[in-house]
């Protein structure tokens, strides 16, 4: 699978390990950085490039990376497309991509260790959205409002 991963100085070691990681798991990834440490660098430059890349190519994932894992969630979601979510588990790893589809991860570099971040990221690779009709439809009003922002009917 083709992975787009970006992050800032607060995951830039995490960052390099996940790189090397996906590779060896016959992953191709692409790295939208940073290439070099600088720590008053800022997420959203190298964030957005790898949310953008993931709604660009369809079919592809993507993880974003920082000190929380916040921001950089943040950032992912203000990309037309792109439903990002912040993981500190497996679990809420595999319900990402089941439940919501999301396509990219974040994870928050001073908040799980990098074992943690390997396991977090193979899952979300490894699990495909469920389809299920319910969590399909509750997908559908959010694509509904981001287009023209129509807000979901209330129940009657």
């Amino acid at each position: 699978m083709r992975v787009h991963i970006g992050g800032d100085h607060a995951a830039y070691d995490l960052l390099g390990d996940l790189v090397t990681y996906l590779e060896e798991e016959g992953h191709e990834v692409v790295n939208h950085g940073p290439t070099s440490y600088d720590p008053e660098d800022d997420y959203p430059v190298y964030v957005l490039r790898a949310a953008e890349a993931v709604a660009g190519e369809p079919g592809t994932l993507g993880v974003v990376l920082g000190g929380s894992g916040n921001g950089e969630q943040i950032a992912a979601n203000k990309v037309a497309g792109i439903r990002a979510a912040l993981c500190y588990n497996d679990e809420l790893a595999q319900l990402a991509r089941q439940h919501n589809n999301a396509q990219v991860i974040s994870i928050g570099a001073r908040m799980n260790t990098v074992e943690q971040a390997r396991s977090m990221v193979s899952t979300f690779l490894a699990t495909p959205f469920s389809a299920e009709e319910r969590h399909a439809r509750r997908i559908g009003l959010l694509s509904a409002y981001e287009a023209d922002h129509t807000l979901p009917a209330l129940p009657s």
